[in-house]
């Protein structure tokens, strides 16, 4: 399945199919890094929902794994990739943050989809189909600005 483009409406239809946050990230970045996108939607299916414990938002997850495959390294002694690797992460979780107040998601939703009885809320309150569309998106255009 291909993620050419990402809206709040098509991250919504995504989510309702049970494809997962950080799927759609790196799903949108499939493209842009030269990867098959079902092994992108398969690599980030463990991630939605911060791991589903309501950790790092899988927005961010998804998008630290382009990031990583745009400008990872893979070779020991890669300091100066590396340095420029944690230089993108940093300027992306800023970015991040600035747009949706954290990149964690039990603060983005101010619920923690972990406890039952708060993902309750979260599913009365339509937060995954209101908040996480908007997080989708917001980290799919900061990464088309940084990949």
């Amino acid at each position: 399945m291909k993620i050419e483009k990402v809206s709040e409406e098509i991250a919504c239809e995504y989510f309702k199919q049970g494809i997962d946050c950080s799927q759609i990230v790196m799903g949108y970045a499939a493209e842009k890094l030269g990867i098959c996108s079902d092994n992108a939607l398969k690599i980030s299916a463990a991630f939605g929902g911060g791991m589903w414990a309501g950790r790092t938002c899988g927005c961010v997850t998804g998008a630290l794994m382009a990031l990583g495959l745009k400008y990872g390294y893979c070779e020991p002694n890669s300091t100066e990739q590396k340095n420029i690797l944690l230089g993108k992460k940093a300027e992306f979780e800023q970015k991040f943050i600035a747009e949706n107040k954290s990149i964690v998601c039990r603060e983005i939703l101010s619920y923690d989809l972990s406890k039952p009885e708060e993902m309750s809320l979260i599913m009365e309150k339509n937060l995954l189909f209101t908040i996480c569309p908007k997080a989708a998106c917001s980290a799919c255009k900061i990464l088309d600005e940084m990949l």
